[in-house]
């Protein structure tokens, strides 16, 4: 609670001092023309609703590293956790167009 008795709006820093908060990913990005410019691993052409796709397939953190993807990192895999986590609309509905069959 601030000390006028209010709660801390989203966004606003806890200390005077901090900067507000921002929407930073150290290994999520978007590239035009890679992965149709949605979420990828940096410097990979691996999509975040991939490895998403694969974990509620069944597949392991570990297994997704060294069976799937073995270039990712474990943070790689729980950023894009993390990510899907801030965007779960958006990664849900790119995995289910990545799971239905192809149109005839």
């Amino acid at each position: 609670m601030r000390r006028d008795g209010r709660t801390r709006p989203w966004g606003e820093p806890y200390h005077p001092n901090m900067s507000p908060v921002s929407e930073t990913w150290r290994y999520i990005v978007r590239s035009a023309g890679v992965r149709s410019g949605n979420p990828i691993v940096e410097k990979t052409r691996i999509a975040v609703h991939d490895v998403i796709g694969l974990l509620q397939n069944g597949e392991t953190i570990e297994t997704v590293r060294t069976n799937c993807f073995p270039e990712l990192t474990r943070s790689q895999v729980y950023e894009c956790l993390a990510y899907y986590e801030d965007h779960r609309g958006e990664i849900d509905l790119l995995v289910a167009r990545q799971m239905s069959p192809p149109s005839p």
